[in-house]
């Protein structure tokens, strides 16, 4: 249905309410099946080991290729979309991901498998990136909270969900099915936002221009570079991974000097200068990377510290995203109460409460010292993530909010891959203090709770550090709202 009118801000006026929920129903079904192709494909692993005599490095790649493919072409999937509109864009890109999982259940070799997993990756960007965009066109600007809480509450519930829904597929119907499920429900996410997604706006034509493919593949070898830095050799740090960063530090210089000559950049640096929006991207970044620790750390705590055993982890590992997936639509509703700004906040003070009672790592508790902080961290997370995208996407013009979206999944998938290395390696110095493996024996309950307390003790400092340019941000936007009355009255 076509938006023929918009706001001078470049927000089309909302939908109406029964169009609004169909059209936020395929957008929460794409957040879905994005983060469920992400949490899946792990569990399978050792079924691919098996299936085709391949070691674990190799099968690593089936993970790894999805994840690479999102990071290294979501930002450049959100600026596509600003030149040539979302709806086409979010439509190929369900297209794609669906049409790439027929092909993964289908793929006879292990390297055909990675390869589709790629274009599922490909696929997913598309959806990542234009999910979030898409929330400006789809409802008012007073109910943009609740829908980002939505989307994150589907987020959440497809990362819980990968693990035990792959383990059944797995169990019932071999590892091919966990790629096949996707196809039915890919298929009603394409009906549903062909149905109900409106139009190209007008103000995409704002947004027309030349393609900067120079710039597309510099940010897109830089980023596969630093990614495959922090995840090759599985937290043991040697030549290769330094020389991968050099590569990426120089990928960034080049990336930069690029889009100083082209007329349409892909990243308008100068956007930056905005306090708001480059404190998001960094605190979007820092909250991801501590958020990553609780799933790399966490199990070995579990088990070495606590004793226990395998089921049991599972289960107490299910109250973090159980409670980020019950506040996000919470945190959506706080967010359109009582402003985007105050409930950051109030999220970053919850998520450095949480990260801290982590840090005490009392192991006389028992459980309880690890489900009340967690429960703490991830509900402070869930108002976080909600506010930020919210307050992010509320403030972009309808000409940047493909590319805005894409950096704002951009510095969360960063921040995963950071933290999945970053923690994991402190925990290991911490706990064992001579091996930077984290998959070696653990020597010890008090090795074990020793390293949860100077991981956490590092996640701490990170969050107040987020908090503190929270802080900054609104401050700054403080003043610039009443620089701006003033010009008014005079």
């Amino acid at each position: 249905m076509a938006i023929a009118e918009h706001n001078r801000d470049g927000r089309a006026p909302p939908l109406r309410t029964q169009s609004a929920s169909w059209a936020l129903a395929s957008l929460s079904l794409a957040t879905l099946l994005s983060s469920l192709g992400t949490s899946i494909a792990s569990v399978a692993l050792p079924s691919l080991m098996q299936t085709f005599s391949a070691s674990f490095q190799s099968v690593q790649w089936v993970v790894l290729a999805y994840l690479l493919a999102i990071t290294t072409l979501i930002v450049s999937a959100g600026r596509l979309a600003d030149m040539f509109g979302r709806r086409p864009l979010l439509l190929g890109g369900i297209a794609l991901f669906t049409s790439a999982s027929v092909l993964c259940g289908l793929a006879p070799t292990l390297w055909l498998l990675v390869a589709a997993r790629a274009v599922q990756g490909l696929g997913a960007a598309l959806m990542m990136a234009l999910t979030l965009a898409f929330v400006a066109e789809t409802v008012g600007k007073d109910r943009t909270g609740s829908a980002m809480g939505l989307l994150g509450a589907m987020s959440a519930i497809g990362t819980t969900l990968g693990p035990s829904l792959g383990g059944l597929l797995i169990a019932g119907f071999g590892w091919r099915a966990i790629f096949l499920v996707n196809v039915p429900v890919g298929m009603l996410t394409f009906a549903l936002a062909y149905r109900a997604l409106p139009a190209r706006s007008n103000t995409m034509q704002a947004a027309r221009g030349e393609f900067d493919a120079m710039g597309t593949v510099l940010l897109a070898l830089t980023l596969a570079a630093y990614a495959l830095a922090m995840t090759l050799g599985r937290g043991n740090f040697g030549a290769l991974n330094v020389g991968l960063l050099v590569a990426a530090g120089i990928g960034v210089v080049l990336f930069a000097v690029a889009q100083t000559k082209v007329k349409t950049p892909l990243v308008k640096f100068a956007g930056f200068r905005d306090l708001r929006l480059s404190a998001s991207l960094a605190m979007n970044l820092i909250v991801a990377t501590v958020m990553m620790a609780t799933l790399v750390v966490a199990p070995f705590y579990l088990s070495r510290g606590l004793g226990l055993d395998a089921a049991m982890v599972g289960i107490v590992l299910s109250a973090g995203p159980l409670v980020s997936t019950l506040s996000a639509l919470l945190a959506g509703r706080l967010a359109d109460r009582f402003g985007a700004g105050r409930t950051m906040v109030a999220g970053l003070l919850g998520l450095s409460t949480g990260t801290f009672l982590l840090s005490l790592a009392v192991t006389r508790l028992g459980i309880t010292s690890y489900v009340v902080p967690i429960a703490v961290t991830c509900f402070g997370y869930a108002l976080f993530q909600t506010s930020n995208n919210a307050a992010v996407m509320s403030g972009v013009g309808a000409a940047e909010r493909g590319v805005i979206s894409g950096l704002l999944n951009l510095s969360r998938n960063l921040g995963l891959i950071t933290g999945a290395s970053l923690m994991g390696t402190i925990f290991a110095a911490a706990s064992i203090g001579k091996s930077l493996g984290v998959g070696q024996q653990l020597l010890s309950s008090a090795a074990a709770a020793r390293g949860m307390q100077v991981t956490f003790q590092t996640a701490t400092a990170l969050t107040l550090l987020a908090l503190l340019l929270a802080l900054l941000s609104a401050r700054a936007e403080s003043r610039r709202q009443r620089s701006a009355e003033l010009s008014q009255n005079l």
